[in-house]
């Protein structure tokens, strides 16, 4: 006599290495099914195309070529008219985070050329892609992978498995991580989402909450040129941008101000290879935020530099 029920086959081997263990602690944390968290990752594809774009970041160049790429008139121009496009809703997000508005401008026009390219790669193709066959930064995206596969629907701005963005994974106008989405995301349009493409105040809110939340300064300076003198040394890489020693100590080296700064706020000394030889900079705690956002502080020095060319052309030249 036949049995009543047949147990369910085993599943087949698991379409990318690792895979297995992560819809386990998935499945685990969340309580969603392993068979609708595999089928998702099934359908995920490996592009080595990703794994090369990871290879030539911008951030590979020069100080002299990274800067022409944003500092553009086109880009300069479009954000200014973005800016008032969007004036009165930038401005009130200003006022509750303590952000520039046109810091806010600024990072969407970096990122996504203010939203006209937010990203082909499937979100689910690039972070799978980075989480299990990238093993240099793995660990990183392994984490960005499960976020991902871990949050609420109303957390995405559509099926997880639609999802477009960089090759690094990172979605919406302000190209967030699904760390970020999770962390600093804002519902500033109470409809219940946040909704990293298709709501402007949820892109300006998150952008400008991620920065308070990560220490910016409201007034407070970005970056300032400095000037060496003969017998001023190159300052060493350091690990982060954060300030770590009162602008008169790098004075008292060599370091001399181009403008007028408080001598006894805090520092860090950045040297780029600018298009006339070395460049030095003073850079500060609202930089330092800048480069949460993205570490290379050839990027928040081209984020300050945008902003401020913005800023001059809505505001005026002598606006602050």
């Amino acid at each position: 006599m036949l049995p009543l029920f047949f147990a369910a086959p085993a599943r087949a081997a698991e379409t990318h290495p690792g895979q297995a263990e992560l819809v386990r602690e998935v499945a685990k944390d969340t309580g969603k099914s392993p068979w609708a968290l595999n089928k998702l990752l099934d359908g995920a594809k490996m592009q080595q195309g990703i794994i090369d774009a990871m290879n030539r970041p911008a951030e590979g160049k020069p100080w002299s070529a990274y800067r022409p790429i944003f500092l553009t008139e086109d880009r300069i121009a479009a954000g200014a008219d973005f800016y008032r496009t969007h004036r009165a809703l930038l401005d009130g997000i200003s006022r509750k985070y303590g952000v520039p508005a046109e810091y806010i401008v600024a990072i969407v026009g970096v990122e996504t050329f203010y939203g006209r390219n937010t990203g082909k790669y499937k979100v689910l193709d690039a972070l799978t892609t980075l989480a299990f066959y990238y093993p240099k930064r793995a660990p990183f995206f392994r984490e960005q992978l499960k976020t991902l596969l871990e949050l609420p629907s109303n957390h995405l701005g559509g099926p997880l498995d639609t999802l477009t963005g960089s090759y690094a994974g990172a979605q919406g106008w302000g190209q967030f991580m699904p760390s970020s989405i999770r962390d600093w995301g804002v519902d500033y349009d109470g409809d219940g989402r946040i909704d990293m493409k298709g709501s402007m105040g949820d892109i300006f809110a998150s952008v400008a909450n991620y920065f308070k939340e990560h220490g910016w300064q409201t007034g407070g300076p970005i970056a300032a040129r400095a000037q060496p003198d003969r017998k001023a040394k190159a300052p060493a890489v350091p690990k982060d941008w954060r300030p770590v020693a009162p602008v008169e100590s790098f004075v008292a080296t060599g370091f001399a101000p181009l403008q007028h700064l408080d001598p006894g706020r805090d520092a860090q000394l950045l040297r780029l290879d600018g298009p006339s030889g070395d460049e030095y900079w003073f850079t500060f705690q609202n930089f330092y935020v800048i480069t949460t956002y993205n570490r290379s502080p050839m990027y928040a020095l081209a984020v300050d530099q945008l902003a401020q060319e913005i800023r001059a052309r809505v505001k005026g030249p002598n606006a602050r």
